[in-house]
């Protein structure tokens, strides 16, 4: 007997077990139809009636998240200063102080996120460029953004039908977050420290303070294919963030959830940071 396709955690792992098809686990921000392809064709032959279980199945799964939901983000801007709020998906909207933009995110979404940028200069068609967090020279984003910039992450209805939040700074920091839910019993997470003003020399940056892969592009700092660890770099980012994610294998202490249905705020400069701060930075360390 098959076992049962399983969906958790935060990055994709496959468990073997003697004489028995892989568990497979997907990382809720990757999307599970590039997943289960090599794993449905290797490891379930095609036949008519394990075809038609997986139509049932298929169809079953579409029917739950059509029947949940969606999440309603409101995203605010409490900086003295204008910041054009960005979404992948969902596109991109100035916010001058005070301002707000409600997004709607249909169920089932996953690899999302919301950030921040700044300095921006847009013609009246849209077209233009950002001093931190620009995707792509447009006001509507259709890709993300590039570092430095504080990422608030998302995927909604996954495994047990929970939301998976977190607020990142693997690629680095340009304006305090908080990310919060505004129904349902869960906790939020903030990252409001003044890390622009405290930015280590080597990780400066116009307008914000770059994750160390950024700028040194070597496996110890971006995890790429290997198990890695903190380093005196993420150790910065996690002791004035906590909750953030410092670098890309910062899991446990870092994801979050929320049950499915769930709404949430994102605001930038939330009460509570350091005189709202400006963008300019006021001096740094050495981090060695």
């Amino acid at each position: 007997m098959k076992p049962p396709l399983l969906f958790f955690a935060k990055r994709a792992i496959i468990y073997i077990k003697p004489k028995m098809p892989p568990f497979l686990y997907i990382n809720p921000f990757t999307p599970i139809d590039y997943a289960l392809v090599p794993y449905i064709s290797q490891h379930y032959p095609p036949n008519m009636g394990y075809l038609a279980t997986l139509l049932t199945s298929f169809f079953l799964f579409s029917l739950f998240f059509t029947s949940t939901n969606a999440a309603n983000f409101v995203i605010s801007n409490q900086c003295p200063y204008t910041v054009w709020a960005a979404a992948s998906p969902g596109g991109g909207r100035r916010l001058d102080r005070g301002q707000s933009w409600t997004l709607n995110a249909p169920a089932g979404t996953a690899m999302a996120r919301i950030w921040g940028r700044t300095n921006c200069n847009f013609d009246g068609s849209g077209r233009g460029k950002c001093q931190t967090g620009d995707c792509g020279g447009v006001l509507e984003c259709k890709g993300w953004g590039v570092p430095p910039n504080t990422l608030a992450e998302y995927a909604l209805n996954q495994f047990g039908n929970m939301d998976f939040i977190d607020i990142s700074l693997v690629d680095g920091f340009n304006i305090p977050m908080d990310f919060s839910p505004t129904t349902g019993r869960c906790r939020g997470i903030k990252c409001t420290a003044d890390i622009n003003g405290q930015c280590p020399a080597q990780l400066r940056a116009p307008g914000g303070c770059n994750n160390p892969c950024t700028v040194f592009k070597t496996p110890e700092y971006c995890c790429n294919n290997i198990k890695c660890g903190p380093t005196n770099f993420s150790r910065f980012f996690k002791e004035r963030c906590n909750d953030a994610y410092s670098y890309p294998q910062d899991d446990p202490t870092s994801t979050f959830t929320c049950p499915g249905g769930t709404n949430y705020k994102v605001v930038f400069c939330p009460i509570g940071s350091p005189n709202n701060f400006p963008l300019e930075m006021y001096g740094s360390l050495d981090v060695e």
